[in-house]
């Protein structure tokens, strides 16, 4: 019962999880597309203290919107923020790596090939790392050195580097991935805090005091939002990436995060610069060639046959078939069967059931790509296969996965 709690928990959280950030990610997109595409306005209308305005058509309507440089002439009785979206993507975030990553540890987080931690150990160095970031960015922005673009992307991407190689080297790959997300969801999320709404309400103060308001508050703000909005395409990466164990489950899983999360950004710069009627195709070619270079680099290699195998006679297919099936009820059914016996698998992950050699054919290509190409199967090994086992597999499998 105790399992059905969490699942439905985990559930609830990462739907809410995910409207949330739709509508985060879909305010950022939009206002950075509203604030590039802006168009110098008549006189008439930077008389009025207009900085730019542009014209627009959805949903059978036609739309004038208009950016004042910093306040308008009246103020508005209702004026729209901004901030809840990110709010509640961030608490729904931490709620789901709470109860997945952080009440399921053992399974999730800790990876005993990997660091041999207690799940205190684990957690609190997630929770250190998450919220150690946020504090070391804020102090970065708010040094000198923070006024420097050129000198703040190297000290981030430095800084960067280090996370992604002390998480690989302490969690699972899932739970390294997973913590280098919170940490950016971390830092957007912040900015929004600490940054932006801070300088948006100083900015309306001012108008309503009837000062003049101060520009750094709005330069200072946008900063920030665009640091969001380059960190918005990794997010997603890392949100769907416990799909894609060639990603996280390779040995160089950190190189490849990094590889990934630098050719999402930059297909994110070719957009910014669209807005802006700055046509860069060559980008997006650069992103998508880099992309196709890394899936070359990640294609696993052909098993090379034994000695031994070399050596010794073949085995006929209802041997061969008869000895996969046993590794697999072994070493996967515990998990993946009508009637599960693992302590937190109660039900067949991904409807993937191997009671029978039937269903193990049926299977074949996914348990080749799962447990013999990307080995995050038999789930963080949990009952030990072994490499000779993984080798018979892909021998059953690459010979047709006769069940005869």
């Amino acid at each position: 019962m105790e399992t059905y709690i969490i699942d439905w928990f985990s559930l609830i959280f990462r739907w809410l999880h995910v409207i949330t950030g739709i509508a985060w990610i879909g305010a950022s997109f939009y206002f950075v597309w509203l604030d590039n595409s802006l168009q110098t306005p008549p006189k008439w209308k930077a008389d009025k203290g207009i900085k730019g305005d542009l014209w627009a058509i959805h949903g059978g309507g036609i739309y004038e919107v208009a950016k004042y440089q910093l306040s308008p002439e009246e103020m508005p009785t209702t004026l729209h923020w901004f901030k809840w979206e990110a709010y509640s993507t961030w608490l729904t975030g931490m709620v789901l790596l709470s109860v997945i990553y952080y009440l399921g540890a053992d399974s999730y987080l800790i990876d005993k090939r990997v660091a041999d931690l207690s799940a205190f150990q684990a957690i609190s160095i997630g929770l250190g790392c998450i919220f150690g970031s946020w504090v070391l960015y804020e102090l970065l922005c708010s040094s000198p050195l923070g006024k420097n673009g050129v000198v703040i992307a190297i000290i981030l991407i430095a800084a960067g580097t280090g996370l992604a190689y002390g998480l690989a080297h302490l969690f699972s790959g899932r739970g390294a991935y997973i913590h280098f997300g919170a940490v950016i969801g971390t830092l957007m999320a912040g900015n929004v805090f600490r940054v932006i709404m801070p300088s948006q309400r100083a900015l309306l103060a001012a108008i309503e005091n009837g000062e003049q308001p101060d520009p750094k508050w709005g330069a200072k703000a946008k900063l920030h939002s665009t640091h969001n909005t380059y960190l918005t395409l990794p997010l997603i990466f890392i949100m769907i990436s416990n799909h894609y164990p060639m990603t996280y489950a390779h040995e160089f899983n950190w190189i490849i995060l990094l590889v990934i999360v630098a050719i999402t950004a930059l297909a994110r710069q070719y957009f910014v610069l669209a807005h802006k009627q700055i046509n860069k195709p060559f980008i997006l070619i650069a992103a998508a060639l880099a992309t196709f270079l890394l899936a070359i680099a990640l294609a696993p290699a052909a098993p090379e046959p034994s000695e031994t195998a070399l050596e010794s006679k073949p085995i006929d297919s209802k041997a061969l078939s008869a000895q996969a099936e046993s590794i697999i009820l072994e070493r996967c059914a515990t998990c993946h069967s009508d009637k599960a016996s693992d302590d937190v698998f109660k039900i067949a992950p991904g409807g993937v059931v191997l009671d029978k050699l039937e269903q193990m054919q049926r299977w074949a290509p996914r348990i080749k790509a799962r447990s013999v190409s990307n080995q995050d199967m038999p789930f963080m090994n949990k009952t030990q296969m072994q490499e000779d086992e993984r080798k018979l597999l892909g021998q059953w499998i690459d010979s047709g996965a006769q069940i005869k």
